[in-house]
């Protein structure tokens, strides 16, 4: 915990995290960023470093939230199979696949920081993951692969092409409102906030569900 904590003062000096229970999926709980505002405005330098360095592990996303919940909810999705969660930042979907009964977990993540958040949060929540700095090599030895709120950035589109060598693929998103991937079906709606709450727009709490093959 103590270089989590040291990350995040560095970005942002009163800041905590707490062992938080998730609203829309609380049998979780993940190590999550405690109120940083106090009422009080950030100053102009803390804004311009959480902008360099966006701590995205100290938050579990609205997307994160559904699809782990979705998860815990039909655990014969993932039942004895490899799964792997592509952007985990906290790492909700990688444990929800984990606890839903997973034979093995793998969660990737560029940031050497959220990889530790991950294995941290992973232990609170007595599952076991493997957790990886990039993609694997073989991703047909993959028999899920899981995605939640990855397209916040345009160019991460072309990986749904990628993910496609996977047989099965649950992508979930709320960043694009008109995402219609080729060969995907929208699967189902669901409405969660990002925790702790950012105050976004309301849009960005509506996340729908996707599935590749379409059947």
């Amino acid at each position: 915990m103590t270089a989590l904590h040291d990350h995040l003062q560095a970005l942002l000096p009163q800041a905590r995290l707490a062992w938080t229970a998730l609203p829309a999926a609380p049998s979780l709980s993940l190590w999550l960023l405690d109120d940083i505002l106090g009422g009080e405005r950030l100053e102009p330098e803390v804004i311009n470093a959480l902008m360099d360095a966006p701590p995205y592990w100290s938050f579990c996303w609205a997307s994160g939230q559904v699809l782990a919940d979705w998860l815990l909810a039909h655990p014969e999705q993932v039942a004895g199979r490899t799964v792997l969660d592509v952007g985990s930042g906290s790492g909700v979907v990688a444990i929800a696949a984990a606890r839903a009964g997973a034979a093995r977990v793998l969660a990737c993540d560029l940031d050497p920081v959220a990889r530790t958040a991950i294995a941290l949060n992973a232990a609170g929540n007595d599952v076991q993951l493997e957790v990886l700095a990039a993609l694997p090599e073989r991703l047909d030895q993959v028999d899920l692969l899981l995605a939640a709120d990855i397209l916040y950035d345009r160019d991460n589109l072309g990986l749904l092409e990628t993910f496609r060598s996977v047989p099965t693929v649950i992508l979930a998103d709320s960043r694009v409102p008109d995402l219609n991937p080729p060969g995907y079906q929208r699967m189902q709606e669901a409405t969660a906030t990002t925790w702790p709450d950012l105050g976004e727009s309301t849009q960005f709490n509506r996340v729908r569900l996707f599935r590749f093959p379409e059947p």
